[in-house]
């Protein structure tokens, strides 16, 4: 495992100071989270060819994995936070989601990164179980269709508050799909708080799927990440799980609410994880 960290907890730095940063703090691996002013897909073509060239080299010089993640606020809409999504009855409004993620998979491409993540979005109209899912499986086609042409898998996260929360939300949607490039991102915060049994469990019976890890502390049935150690997660088993599955990708710290203590925040994230990882 790489010891990494997701860029939406570095808001406030220029995207070249916040790799920088990482690598002189011992990290191995930048989750980078598509958003203004940090690879923007919609920022003009031969400018974010530019930038995403300089990032490239910047990654590859510090030898640093990468993985390119799409869960930026406001992106796609200044008035609604993750508006809108693959979930929106409005097939005009799905499409700017399915277009978003094309260009986070061609941006992938750029920084020779394997991985997308993504999630599914809440579900806000009346729509059946079966409805939405059937919804969400055709908008997720032509994502997969163009993954496949770009070689980049494709790591699908269950979210508390989406549509696909848990794991087994994510197993009837995996049975709708089956596709070799259709694989998990897993928050082991997220399965703290949301699923039954011990997280360790968990990533022991998904491992070959898993394709991204995020990692930060939880507490049951709460929603919140927090800093190591103001959590109720016991992180020496599941590191423990993550080795057996043979998980050799990035353990991304996901802090996207503090930014505002964005250095001091990566120092304590890895003065907690590194020991633990050797």
């Amino acid at each position: 495992m790489r010891l990494g960290y997701n860029t939406n907890g570095l808001a406030h730095h220029r995207l070249t100071d916040a790799v920088a940063l990482l690598a002189d703090e011992g990290y191995q691996s930048v989750a980078i989270t598509l958003d203004a002013g940090a690879l923007d897909p919609y920022d003009d073509p031969s400018n974010l060819a530019r930038q995403a060239a300089e990032i490239r080299r910047l990654l590859d010089r510090h030898g640093l994995g990468r993985v390119v993640e799409t869960g930026a606020r406001f992106l796609l809409n200044p008035l609604l936070k993750h508006d809108p999504t693959l979930m929106d009855p409005d097939p005009a409004r799905r499409a700017v989601r399915v277009d978003f993620l094309r260009r986070a998979v061609d941006l992938a491409v750029e920084l020779d990164s394997s991985v997308v993540s993504f999630w599914s979005g809440i579900l806000r109209d009346g729509s059946s179980e079966n409805a939405a899912m059937e919804r969400l499986a055709e908008a997720l086609g032509p994502v997969i269709a163009h993954a496949e042409t770009r070689g980049v898998r494709l790591a699908f996260e269950p979210e508390p508050g989406m549509f696909i929360d848990t794991f087994d939300r994510f197993d009837q949607l995996d049975q709708r799909i089956r596709h070799p490039l259709f694989d998990l991102t897993v928050d082991l915060g997220h399965v703290h708080c949301i699923e039954s049994g011990d997280v360790a469990e968990h990533v022991r019976q998904w491992g070959p799927r898993i394709a991204n890890v995020h990692v930060e502390d939880m507490n049951r049935g709460v929603h919140e990440h927090l800093t190591f150690g103001e959590g109720t997660m016991d992180f020496p088993p599941i590191l423990e799980a993550l080795r057996s599955v043979g998980y050799s990708g990035g353990l991304h710290v996901e802090l996207s609410r503090h930014s505002h203590m964005g250095a001091e925040a990566v120092r304590r994230a890895r003065d907690f994880l590194a020991p633990m990882l050797g």
